[in-house]
């Protein structure tokens, strides 16, 4: 089928934002890299160990630049017509390292992160298995353009939650994740092929004015 959007498969950055060797988030890119694989998209899966960068400053981006590793993160994203997120709970918000990457990425023009579709995960050990993490880590992203997906997936008792082969030991959050990626991956392919669809953003329901809600983050 000819459409107006690019061809060939749909292309996914996923992203486990963990530096610890084992993360239980890594597991859980790594599954999910394999879902969205068998789907059909054309998976980029990373670590954050792949992108190395200082904690930022406003001097040291004077007086260098923006970082190999920020520079080498946000060609990753333009590569990609979304990304998924598996990103630790630290103290029931976002980890200093996944911010830090957002904070170094955003200083990028163009900025990389607008008009993105971003898919949110978790896993920890906790009962809540690093949900208030997520949303923490939805307001530096949807301040700064992105489109991040409503349902969120996050996997409690991490530590007991996967099976040899890597899949979820739970058979229904198995589904309910394989469930989440599909209809993600539709909305993305949706936007990515479709563009005759006109792209609107409103910060309100009824909303239909001009105003530039978000100019400021996103330009």
């Amino acid at each position: 089928m000819t459409t107006e959007g690019h061809p060939g498969a749909l292309r996914v950055l996923v992203l486990g934002a963990a530096l610890r060797t084992g993360s239980t988030n890594a597991r859980l890119a790594s599954l999910v890299a394999r879902m969205m694989t068998e789907a059909g998209a054309d998976v980029d899966l990373a670590a954050m160990r792949d992108f190395d960068m200082p904690l930022y400053d406003g001097d040291a981006e004077a007086a260098d630049g923006v970082p190999a590793g920020a520079l080498a993160l946000r060609d990753r994203l333009e590569r990609s017509d979304a990304f998924v997120l598996a990103s630790p709970e630290y103290n029931a918000s976002v980890s200093g390292v996944v911010k830090n990457a957002i904070d170094w990425v955003s200083r990028i023009r163009p900025q990389p992160f607008k008009t993105k579709h971003a898919l949110l995960l978790s896993a920890s050990p906790s009962l809540v298995g690093g949900n208030r993490g997520l949303w923490a880590l939805r307001v530096p992203l949807e301040h700064l353009g992105t489109r991040v997906y409503p349902d969120m997936f996050s996997l409690a008792g991490a530590h007991q939650g996967f099976t040899e082969d890597g899949q979820l030991t739970d058979p229904a959050l198995q589904q309910r994740l394989k469930e989440t990626v599909t209809a993600f991956l539709h909305l993305v392919e949706a936007d990515a092929r479709y563009v005759c669809l006109q792209r609107r953003w409103y910060e309100f329901l009824g909303d239909r004015t001009g105003a530039p809600v978000t100019q400021r983050a996103e330009d």
